[in-house]
Order: structure tokens, then C-alpha cells, then sequence
């Protein structure tokens, strides 16, 4: 015996002629979260991914798994039933038994009272239609589960009766998950992860947008904590459930955080910093074959968020800048961090470097030409190109890759 889970691709499966290739990814990312369970089968067929696991393996994990990977609408646990060569009257009789028996165990569990039963002829050379099958399908329970009565508008379970070529499928939960589009179907970005409650949730969006992503985070030991550098690590471990394996260049910025400070006017210190961690993080995405850079900032929410400040920010870099969480609030910012399970994390009270040398009165409103000229003080080249060589690299790995 095992368990079959029927899973659905949503906008995968709307991708026209390059639909193949988008499914194939698909189950790559299914296979590589399921690797580790023994057992495991993962087909693709007309549209629909069908997962097999043996039966010792709870079913929940499988839907935890499977559910966390992009490109997947909906999953439902199915009852399957062979119906290859057989007449339609045959096929019917044998769906209509599980169908029952499928039923009375949601009963013995739930006590429903209420059903009704949605019917799918996905092969269409059966020849018994869809909503004729759904009618036989009802009879069948009725006639099985005394204590049920058909309600269509609000009924306490809905069946469902998807009729293929050789196989029919029984299942009652459409179970969603994430949707998007497969990891690896929009190559690789470089996001800027501080371990605040922003910068991981702009890396989960643009990850469900099927991009790889790798990460550059700046610290400034020994102002900033041995601590503080493994909550980041905690995020991205949680990350790596949705996202796969994460590396993170982890760079001290605090040399450049001083020469700013001793050089440049204080209250252009934010957006000097600022400018100087989109450099570095360029530096190291070119070299890395990544095709932007992605940041957690949101229009507004800070000094070095306001509309002036993300443009004096963005000349500073080549590459396209992504900002995902640009026009959310900090409400839907943090609903979607809980969601994602980070935010338990991200809150945790340990400094990071934008909150050394912070100056009191931060300029909101820079102009790039001033400063341009307070940089003219630094060897910004020479600073950048030690801040890449420092760098430690840590490989954050996927727990199915343990």
C-alpha cells in the first residue's frame, strides 16, 4: 500500500510551449525536498504531478514538504483506482465502491452530513460525460452512506472524481501551497539579508518568482554580536525550506563604517553606507554569475527608504535592483514574515550594522552630486575591492541535503 498525493502546477501550467520544461523543474524541486524519504515516486502525467510515498510515512510531511515547494498550486491525499481496460459501467462500479468507502470514513472522523460530488472526465474518450458521472457518483454514496444528504451550496464535504485514461482518482482536500514559479526558472539574485523582519521576506518573493537566491551579509564585529551573525544564519535556514540551499557572504563592514564616519558629513552617513553595501554585494554578484540585487526596503519606512534616497542608492550600482516589498506596509510586511516563519526570528533583539554609528538627524532627502563629492574623500575602489576579499563564505544547507 502507499499514499498518492495528486499535485497541481497553477501557473506552470499556463507557460503555453515552454509548459514541459516548467513541469519537469517542477519535479526536480518536488523530488530534491522528498529525496530523503525512502520510497518516494514523483511522476508527471497530463498536467498533473503524482507523488507516491509508502504508507509508513505520515501524510502530513509529505504535505508540508511538497506544499513549500514554488510552482505548486494545490495538493490533495487521493484514493486511486485501476479502471484500465474496463467497460464504463465496470470502471464506475469499482470508483463508486471506494467512493463510499472513501465517504464513511469522513463520517466515522467528522460526522459530516452534507456532500456533494464534483466529476472530472479528463479522458475524454470515456464515455460516460462529466456531470453523468457525478450524478452516479452521488447515487452511489447515497445509497451507501445512509446518514448523508446532497447539499450543493454549502456542503460539509466536497468529493472529488477525476476519471483518466487508466486510473481514476477519489480525494476531498484541495490543500494550497505557495504557487509561483519553479526555483532555477528565473536564474539567481543577491539579496542584501540583514536579520531584521524585511530582507528575508523580499528573498522569499523573489525565490517564488523561481529565482535562486544567494545572500550578502554585512556586519560590524565586534560592535555588532557573534549572536546577532547566527540569527541571520536561523533565517536562513528557514529560508532554505522554500528556497534550497543559500550561500551567505558575511563581510564586516565596520573598516568602511569608520573611514565614513572620519571623513563625511554625519548626516550623510546612512546613505553612504547604504551605498557602499550595494557596491560590495554587486561586486561579488557579477563575480557569481547572479543577475540583480534584491533588497527588503519599502518606499518610505525609514531615512534611506525615501524616494530620493533609493535613487542616490541605485547609482551606485550597475545591476537592476529589486525591491519586492516596495509599496507593502510594515503590517503586510510582518503577516507575511509569519506566515513564512521567519518573523519569530527576525525580532529577536540583536544589533546589526545600520544601527552603528547611526547619525541623529539622517538626510532624507540626498542630492547624489554632494554626495558624490563627500565619496571623493574615501578610496571607495580600495575599500570595496578589501571588503570582497574579506569576505567568509557560509553554506547554509536545505535539511533534506543532510
Amino acid at each position: 500500500m502507499e499514499n498518492i498525493f495528486i499535485v497541481r502546477c497553477g501557473e506552470t501550467a499556463l507557460k503555453g510551449q515552454n509548459k514541459p520544461y516548467f513541469e519537469r523543474m517542477l519535479v526536480q524541486r518536488i523530488k530534491k525536498n522528498l529525496k530523503d524519504m525512502d520510497g518516494v515516486s514523483v511522476d508527471r502525467a497530463d498536467g498533473l504531478i503524482f507523488v507516491r510515498t509508502p504508507q509508513e510515512i505520515p501524510q502530513e510531511d509529505t504535505l508540508k514538504r511538497v506544499g513549500r515547494v514554488f510552482g505548486v498550486d494545490s495538493i490533495s491525499p487521493a484514493k486511486e483506482i485501476e479502471i484500465k481496460g474496463m467497460e464504463a459501467e465496470e470502471a464506475l462500479t469499482a470508483v463508486g465502491k471506494v467512493a463510499v468507502d472513501y465517504m464513511l470514513e469522513i463520517i466515522e472522523e467528522r460526522g459530516i452530513k452534507t456532500f456533494k460530488v464534483e466529476a472530472k472526465r479528463a479522458d475524454k474518450t470515456f464515455p460516460v460525460e462529466s456531470p453523468q458521472i457525478g450524478k452516479i457518483m452521488g447515487a452511489k454514496i447515497l445509497k451507501g452512506c445512509k446518514v448523508l444528504r446532497v447539499d450543493v451550496h454549502n456542503p460539509d464535504c466536497a468529493l472529488y472524481v477525476n476519471v483518466r485514461r487508466d486510473y481514476a482518482y477519489v480525494y476531498e482536500k484541495k490543500i494550497a501551497g505557495f504557487g509561483g514559479l519553479p526555483l532555477g526558472t528565473n536564474g539567481r539574485g543577491m539579496v542584501l539579508l540583514s536579520g531584521g523582519i524585511d530582507s528575508p521576506v523580499a528573498a522569499f518573493m523573489m525565490a517564488h518568482r523561481g529565482m535562486y537566491i544567494e545572500a550578502v551579509h554585512f556586519h560590524s564585529y565586534p560592535y555588532t554580536s557573534e549572536r546577532a551573525w547566527e540569527k541571520v544564519r536561523d533565517l536562513a535556514g528557514i529560508l532554505t525550506d522554500y528556497c534550497g540551499k543559500i550561500r551567505i557572504f558575511s563581510i564586516n563592514l565596520l573598516p568602511i563604517q569608520e573611514q565614513i564616519v572620519q571623513n563625511c558629513p554625519e548626516d550623510e552617513t546612512t546613505i553612504l553606507v547604504r551605498r557602499f553595501m550595494m557596491r560590495i554585494a554587486e561586486q561579488i554578484a557579477k563575480r557569481e554569475g547572479d543577475l540583480m540585487l534584491i533588497t527588503g526596503e519599502s518606499l518610505g519606512q525609514v531615512a534611506s527608504q525615501t524616494a530620493a534616497s533609493l535613487v542616490v542608492t541605485d547609482a551606485a550600482v550597475s545591476l537592476p535592483v529589486m525591491r519586492p516589498l516596495i509599496a507593502m506596509d510594515k503590517t503586510e510586511i510582518m503577516d507575511r514574515a509569519r506566515e513564512i516563519g521567519t518573523f519569530e526570528t527576525s525580532i529577536q533583539p540583536f544589533e546589526d550594522c545600520c544601527t552603528v554609528f547611526l547619525p541623529k538627524h539622517p538626510v532624507t532627502q540626498p542630492k547624489l552630486e554632494r554626495i558624490v563629492e563627500s565619496e571623493s574623500r574615501l578610496d571607495v575602489e580600495a575599500l570595496v575591492n578589501a571588503a570582497v576579499e574579506s569576505a567568509e563564505i557560509s553554506v547554509i544547507t536545505q535539511r533534506s541535503d543532510v
